[in-house]
């Protein structure tokens, strides 16, 4: 079952110490601004029942010796509703963030907007949303966490509208509430789990991991792991020119370089080299993941995304795995190259795939658009990305993920226009001449780097190098 803790029995589970902060909130008439009859009593209910005198509790803590500001909703007052004193709180919340360079911690439960205040309550997701960009733009993460429910206003802007986004266990996740759903609506829709699965948020986290998990993330995106710190007052995130780019990892599998074109092909195909998970292992300490596009998709069987540990900094990760990458996929990584360049991280691409997913369906889901999506992304990116080819880079799907000043290519990767089988169909070669094509298209990784496009990195003698 999905929680159901107060606001500060959740901000014990995931801090090690909280302190509200003090709010002011504005003075209403009788029954609020809209003079609803009754309201005053309901509130004064609401407020007898949990001990709270507003649907939500703002502070900062501590979640595993981070700092961040935490935003907890009291659901048992009027069903965490948003109010203009809530928009209040949240105003100063974010606020205080911005001027002590604090992460923002939403812990979301609440139904929407509060009826008794009509457009009043409704106008505080305009207020919600731009507090959210103002800290999006100073460079500081957003990392919300979906308790039950979180619909309405409430999931549109705190909590879809997050860098990060975790929830809790069957969670009740959806703009619509449940009472004003259709009829026929399927509840399983509404649920954390099918917002995961349609890429929504990020991962479902069980309420004894959370603070783990939070934690993680904190240690990943807050200031202090980005190195440099800010070259002036005037930029809140690093500079691209002012951040070193990640290095870098070394080979992990074969040590020679390819004599011919095919034998490259043939070693970046083999079932046993090293993919993007061994790779991952070696080069960070510890890793989180993000998943899905936000428009509906996923891809976890072409594209690997999300922040890790890497000699004492963090740095983003976009990683093919092999297979051909969907367009949820390049999507995810356009997603992930932004938000890296948001907070100042440098980024790492694992390139290895034969080519982007070319079925109907693909096609359907926007297939030129997102790989256009990240051939701009790594364009714009405003930190630098390192290219690391560690098996197959076939044509465009490859290359958008591929920085043109950073690429690197181990001797089990190959770098190519087309497909050699491919090329030879449409020159109309026969299957015999495949071979050759290959070495006609200079997809080697010494070819490449002779050609000026990558430059080729060799194992140690002995094996890979540690990382």
């Amino acid at each position: 079952m999905a929680d159901r803790l107060s606001a500060r029995a959740f901000l014990a589970l995931v801090t090690d110490d909280f302190t509200e902060l003090a709010s002011v909130m504005r003075e209403y008439g009788p029954d609020g601004p809209l003079a609803w009859h009754g309201y005053d009593a309901s509130r004064a209910r609401a407020a007898a029942r949990t001990g709270e005198d507003e649907s939500v509790v703002c502070g900062t803590g501590r979640v595993e010796g981070t700092p961040a500001v935490l935003i907890a909703f009291e659901f048992g007052f009027l069903g965490g509703s948003l109010g203009a004193r809530t928009g209040d709180r949240l105003e100063a919340a974010y606020t205080y963030a911005r001027a002590h360079r604090l992460p923002v911690v939403p812990l979301i439960a609440t139904g929407g907007s509060r009826m008794q205040e009509g457009m009043v309550a409704l106008s505080q997701l305009q207020r919600v949303a731009r507090q959210s960009v103002l800290t999006r733009a100073a460079g500081l993460p957003q990392i919300a966490v979906l308790r039950d429910p979180t619909t309405g206003g409430g999931w549109a802007t705190l909590g879809a509208g997050a860098d990060v986004i975790l929830a809790l266990p069957g969670a009740q996740v959806g703009f619509a509430g449940s009472r004003v759903r259709p009829p026929d609506a399927d509840p399983a829709a509404y649920t954390a789990e099918a917002q995961v699965a349609a890429g929504a948020a990020d991962a479902v986290v069980a309420p004894d991991a959370l603070r783990a998990v939070l934690g993680r993330w904190l240690r990943l995106l807050g200031p202090s792991s980005r190195r440099p710190s800010p070259s002036s007052a005037e930029h809140d995130t690093p500079c691209a020119p002012c951040l070193p780019p990640a290095p870098p990892p070394v080979p992990l599998g074969a040590g020679g370089l390819p004599a011919t074109g095919w034998e490259a092909v043939v070693r970046a195909r083999a079932a046993g080299r090293p993919r993007a998970g061994r790779y991952l292992d070696a080069y960070f300490t510890e890793r989180a993941a993000i998943s899905g596009d936000r428009c509906g998709g996923t891809d976890p069987e072409g594209m690997l995304c999300g922040f890790g540990a890497h000699d004492g900094r963090t740095v983003a990760y976009a990683a093919q795995t092999g297979a051909a990458t969907r367009p949820a996929g390049y999507r995810t990584a356009a997603r992930l190259i932004r938000l890296a360049g948001r907070l100042g991280v440098p980024v790492l691409t694992l390139v290895d795939t034969p080519g982007a997913a070319n079925d109907a369906e693909a096609e359907r889901q926007g297939a030129g658009a997102a790989i256009a999506e990240v051939f701009e992304a790594v364009a714009a990116a405003r930190t630098l990305v390192t290219t690391l080819v560690i098996g197959e880079g076939g044509s465009g799907g490859a290359l958008a993920l591929a920085a043109p000043e950073r690429t690197y290519v181990v001797p089990d990767g190959y770098f190519s226009v087309i497909a050699p089988e491919l090329a030879a169909q449409i020159l109309k070669r026969g299957p015999a001449e495949t071979r050759a094509t290959a070495d006609q298209l200079r997809l080697r990784p010494q070819d490449l780097a002779e050609l000026g496009l990558a430059e080729a990195v060799e194992a140690e003698p002995g094996g890979p190098a540690p990382v």
